[in-house]
């Protein structure tokens, strides 16, 4: 009974009441202040809410906590509109009126510039906002689990339940899956695939991949489709059964006859990485095509490409608008994935140099520059810290414009001493994560540099992630 008492007692002091939320913060959590003065982070929260809040993690200078009850409402909170609204761990601001949205962005990016940067920068430009703000998605990955996440319903029925799922993964429970009806991040055929692949493997008692062991067949589902309607699947296996796998195969293209690249992988690794491994193209063409603007691109299993296409073009238009190209200019184009921004600013410029890490996103830049005529590229392979030395400017030629788009890390530390021993007159910086473009930019500003122009742009609704496009230009 003691026992008992003291864990009851410790599970009240981790609950604080009437808390009141005043702003929103770095990766979507909201900002509240302790009765003690420190610093509240809190999940499922937005400005204006009153909650209780349950403490997950108390430190010296901050605490961290989730909502377990909400008093007051915000006068801006709406109802999510997806029934896996809590328990998937996509589009986490459902609560949140997407206009709402947009401001609560743009002032992250404002804050991330000012207090991780203390930077120095014009007002930004209004955020561009997405529509649709649904099935907007031209990529999704779902997993197969045989341990569904199961609803306290669930768990106190005594009737049998279903523990095979394909969905989307519990937040920060690795083996745990939401089995996914509807989506609303990419639009069909996904859904129809998606369920129809459930229901033949349950039928057909095909077995759903276990984590913890390592074995059962269907282990991923990949989905990507393009503005153009083309669609292309990529099933991995985690075992070889080619029985199973013909016959699977065999049934999602006779029901879904308009997949345009039907592709296979078989995984048989502890992790869910496939960049290493052949995939197998059964059907169609081994790639599909999108078109942003009058430019085509080539799209394969490996390929990275932005994920909203439809907002994809608004960011490239605005890279294209602050590399403020005049035709003479030589353009370098850093992490440049499948060529897309080279691509885009191309025609308005002398030459454009383009440097990928992956040898896949590689070929098909050179494919796509092929592929819309282009004569004045040049991609290359490797990584851009061991790339971009003197010898490269060297054969390649002192950058006037330089664009960056690198991963959610940031730019590395000798990629940034690079850029200022060559000082190009103009640096166009695209990112995903505006606290290390914040970072970055303050290395970058120092000396050289000074911001000249911001334009957040919204890639992905719903989510607390947003992407921006910043324009350097070289001090005199």
């Amino acid at each position: 009974m003691a026992r008992r008492n003291r864990k009851n007692r410790r599970n009240r002091q981790k609950l604080v009441t009437d808390i009141s939320i005043s702003r929103m913060a770095a990766e979507g959590k909201a900002i509240a202040h302790k009765k003690d003065g420190k610093i509240l982070f809190v999940d499922g929260a937005m400005p204006d809410d009153v909650v209780d809040v349950l403490i997950t993690k108390n430190r010296k200078d901050y605490a961290v906590g989730k909502v377990v009850e909400i008093k007051q409402a915000s006068d801006k909170r709406i109802e999510p509109f997806c029934k896996h609204f809590g328990a998937c761990g996509g589009c986490k601001w459902q609560f949140i009126s997407y206009e709402q949205q947009l401001a609560y962005k743009q002032e992250m990016v404002e804050e991330a510039l000012r207090r991780v940067g203390k930077l120095t920068f014009p007002p930004l430009m209004p955020i561009l906002g997405a529509n649709p703000n649904v099935y907007y998605r031209n990529k999704m990955e779902f997993t197969f689990s045989n341990k569904r996440w199961l609803t306290l319903e669930e768990i106190k029925s005594e009737e049998h339940i279903e523990r095979n799922a394909v969905g989307f993964h519990v937040p920060n429970k690795f083996d745990r899956i939401v089995d996914i009806e509807h989506c609303y991040l990419q639009g069909e055929p996904s859904n129809s695939i998606r369920n129809e692949v459930r229901k033949y493997a349950l039928e057909h008692e095909l077995s759903f991949y276990d984590i913890y062991e390592h074995h059962g067949l269907l282990r991923n589902l990949i989905i990507r489709t393009s503005t153009l309607g083309e669609t292309m699947l990529i099933f991995c296996f985690g075992e070889d059964q080619p029985e199973n796998i013909k016959a699977l195969l065999a049934h999602t293209l006779e029901k879904f006859p308009d997949i345009a690249s039907l592709n296979y992988v078989v995984n048989t690794k502890k992790n869910d990485t496939i960049f290493d491994l052949d995939i197998i193209n059964v059907h169609g063409r081994g790639f599909i095509y999108e078109k942003l603007e009058e430019f085509k691109y080539k799209i394969s299993p490996k390929s990275f490409f932005q994920t909203n296409p439809f907002q994809a073009e608004k960011l490239y238009q605005v890279v294209r608008d602050f590399s403020e190209l005049k035709g003479h200019e030589t353009v370098y184009d850093l992490y440049a994935g499948t060529g897309s921004i080279g691509i885009f600013v191309a025609k308005n410029c002398k030459k454009v140099v383009g440097i990928e890490e992956v040898e896949a996103a590689t070929i098909d830049a050179k494919f796509n520059a092929k592929l819309n005529n282009l004569d004045n590229t040049t991609y290359l392979c490797g990584d851009v810290k061991n790339i971009l030395r003197a010898d490269f400017l060297a054969q390649y030629g002192k950058a006037d414009v330089l664009i960056v788009d690198p991963p959610r890390a940031g730019l590395h530390g000798d990629v940034v001493q690079q850029i200022l021993a060559f000082k190009p007159q103009k640096i166009v910086y695209v990112s995903c994560n505006p606290v290390t473009q914040a970072r970055d930019l303050q290395l970058l500003c120092e000396t050289h540099y000074s911001i000249k122009k911001v334009q957040p742009v919204d890639m992905f609704p719903h989510t607390y992630h947003v992407e921006n496009v910043v324009q350097l230009l070289l001090n005199d």
